[in-house]
């Protein structure tokens, strides 16, 4: 019994300690499988980016070396004599261009470069596409030519462009046991006479079958020392539909008697790469089988000088040198918790050691006392302020009253079996109704729950449906303006296709907005501390066209210091919107005035105010006090949800927003944000909202 009970002293002390350990262990895995997951997903995902510019940076600087040749003084020294010959082109100058143009090529790693004439390039069905790109300036694409018409260009390609099929695993048996395709990337650049008429053009590029300079480039870019684990392989690659073409993917890591390394070129992409990226056009960003071996990969579609999809650009690092990391964690982790136990098993034991006997001896005195033995616990030897002590008193206490109470138990014995039924039925009638309405308190719970659901359901709904309007209307302004400026010069829109971009990353911010104004507590964006101004000067770029559109006068007044804990993407949802409702509150030509300032309180800086001020038609009293109400708007194209998610993001901040305005004069919001954000459980469903007239 002894050892019963100290094994169950011992179980009891250290099963919270075990709990807590083991709970320890498994937030920890599933922490790191969440977490490590998603940033090696990140980071193939911004590693694809990277290779995919560089691959477009070839493209640029093959475009930028091939009009420098066109524009040196040899080549124009040359091309003049040959332009001014009347019948046959002068022999002279045809060999010195020539010859620069072979010097050209191998300085500067080009696998073709030749001078062909407006007629030639139009009848080559290849470059005919290119024409209409290239009449004033240079233009640079992909394109893939079969055999022939690589030997068309130059008779060395067709040998360099071959490369054998080899069957792969978890890929379809090829079709065909040689590739002699060539993935070219091609440069046309037109050669126009003082009058600017073009008779003659730069045709040069690069053959990606078998050329290992660029992705062993990208590679070194990409994969740096100390950006993966130790024995973690960093690989690029260019593929030809599902060809591997150009690849620093080894077959093996070193070939017998050889000290190149044994590429895998001509290997296939698997079965689901393939159809995802080439068939759907879309990009892979997940565990894929490379070969032989599982690798995090990125891949990303190829399109030629038409927008087909020709190929694949691949990124990525085997994955097994993680997971060896993560096990070894795992152990090493496991390892502390036995440790741990063990030691606090023996401390527990110790010290739990010197209750044993006496609780040993209290309980032989129990068993006795339940077999009807009439004895009695007595003196343990302990100290009398002990706690054992004071419980073999009372329990000895306790048996002596039991003695004198028992004659008198029994005597009760049969009134209180009557009472007690009695008792139970009154009992079970008394269950039964209350059994009723519990069940009726559930159901009326139910039907409570039900109705806030479809409740936040339409609000949700019809608030993505809303705050989607604003980077739609951004991408459609930016989409209007890139059309109007196309024209031969297409670098003068390069900035509204990346603030495109830029708004459809928004659209995702905004939708999360949504989801964090029905539930807040579930969607608790991250907070920082940044200054305000860059934030606001963001702003202004992204909603400019809806500003330009309203032919209003943008007055700006930037003088706040401080910073303020917020989230970015939020805070610039919040700006938008009140420009967005600035520039239409004027119907004709204004001002908008945007001011930011230190927000001063005893002379101490507490937090940075914006201010958004507009000559517009101003706001009645009445819609003055709903302007913040979700789904009320004056405006016929309006949801009403713009100021009601402004408010919230304001809100959760623990910052204010005050809004005066005055009926044919104007409006001015001001938002006034803590340099340490406040807890916004603490605030009234309308704290921090401040309604007034604009002072004149």
């Amino acid at each position: 019994m002894q050892a019963k009970v100290r094994y169950r002293i011992l179980f009891l002390t250290l099963l919270p300690i075990l709990l807590t350990l083991v709970s320890l262990v498994f937030i920890t895995i599933y922490w790191n499988v969440i977490y490590t997951g998603n940033q090696l997903f990140m980071k193939v995902k911004a590693d694809l980016v990277v290779a995919n510019s560089s691959l477009l940076q070839v493209q640029k600087q093959q475009q930028y070396q091939l009009a420098s040749i066109s524009e040196s003084w040899d080549f124009q020294h040359a091309f003049r004599i040959l332009k001014n010959s009347e019948q046959q082109p002068n022999p002279d100058a045809v060999n010195t261009i020539n010859i620069l143009l072979l010097q050209q090529q191998q300085a500067l790693g080009l696998d073709f470069l030749r001078l062909i004439s407006v007629a030639d390039a139009a009848g080559d069905p290849d470059l005919r596409g290119m024409l209409h790109q290239s009449q004033k300036k240079a233009f640079s694409g992909l394109m893939v030519l079969p055999a022939k018409r690589l030997e068309r260009i130059n008779a060395n390609l067709v040998k360099q462009a071959q490369i054998t099929i080899i069957p792969t695993p978890h890929a379809q048996q090829p079709s065909q046991k040689l590739e002699t395709r060539g993935l070219l990337s091609r440069t046309l650049v037109p050669i126009a006479d003082l009058s600017g008429n073009v008779f003659w053009y730069l045709d040069g590029g690069i053959l990606f079958n078998h050329n290992t300079v660029i992705v062993d480039h990208i590679r070194d870019l990409v994969y740096g020392k100390g950006t993966l684990p130790e024995r973690s392989i960093g690989t690029v690659t260019v593929f030809l539909d599902k060809i591997r073409i150009s690849t620093n993917v080894l077959m093996e890591p070193f070939p017998k008697n050889t000290q190149k390394p044994n590429r895998a070129l001509g290997t296939l992409v698997s079965d689901n790469v393939y159809q995802q990226v080439l068939v759907e056009g879309q990009t892979w960003i997940n565990r894929a089988f490379v070969l032989n071996d599982w690798y995090i990969s990125g891949y990303l579609p190829l399109l030629d000088v038409h927008g087909k999809r020709i190929g694949m650009v691949y990124a990525g690092f085997s994955e097994s040198p993680f997971l060896h990391n993560y096990l070894l964690n795992i152990i090493e982790l496991g390892t502390i918790l036995v440790f741990v136990l063990l030691i606090s098993g023996l401390l527990v034991y110790r010290g739990a050691n010197s209750l044993l006997q006496p609780i040993e001896y209290i309980h032989q005195v129990v068993t006795a006392v339940q077999s009807g033995r009439n004895i009695r616990i007595g003196k343990l030897g302990l100290n009398r302020d002990n706690e054992l002590t004071k419980l073999a008193e009372q329990f000895d206490s306790m048996l002596d009253q039991l003695q004198r109470r028992n004659a008198q138990i029994q005597a009760a014995a049969e009134q209180l079996e009557i009472k007690v039924e009695q008792r139970t039925r009154s009992l079970q009638d008394k269950t039964e109704e209350l059994e009723r309405n519990v069940a009726l308190l559930h159901a009326t719970r139910q039907q409570l729950v039900t109705n806030e659901k479809l409740t936040a359901l339409g609000e949700l709904i019809a608030g993505i449906a809303h705050e989607i309007n604003n980077p739609t209307a951004v991408i459609l302004g930016n989409m209007e303006l890139l059309k109007y400026e196309l024209g031969d010069n297409v670098a003068v829109v390069e900035e509204e296709i990346e603030l495109v971009i830029q708004q459809v990353g928004r659209i995702t911010t905004i939708i999360r907005s949504l989801l964090q104004y029905s539930r807040p507590g579930e969607f608790n964006a991250p907070i920082t501390s940044q200054p305000v101004t860059p934030i606001v000067e963001e702003m202004l770029l992204l909603a400019r066209h809806s500003i330009e559109q309203q032919e209003v006068k943008l007055i700006k007044e930037f003088t706040a210091t401080g910073s303020v804990e917020v989230n970015r993407p939020q805070l610039l949802q919040v700006l938008i919107n009140l420009m967005v409702n600035a520039a239409h509150a004027i119907e004709n030509k204004g001002r908008i005035w945007l001011r930011t300032y230190d927000w001063l309180e005893d002379g101490k800086t507490i937090g940075v105010k914006i201010e958004v001020e507009d000559e517009g038609m101003g706001i009645t009293k009445d819609d003055l006090s709903r302007i913040f109400d979700p789904f009320y708007t004056t405006r016929k194209d309006g949801t009403g949800l713009g100021l009601s998610l402004s408010y919230g993001i304001i809100k959760r901040l623990g910052g204010t927003i005050e809004v005066n305005s005055t009926v044919g004069k104007g409006t001015i919001f001001t938002i006034g944000l803590y340099s340490k954000a406040k807890d916004d459980q603490q605030l009234g469903p309308y704290e921090g909202l401040h309604f007034g007239d604009k002072q004149s």
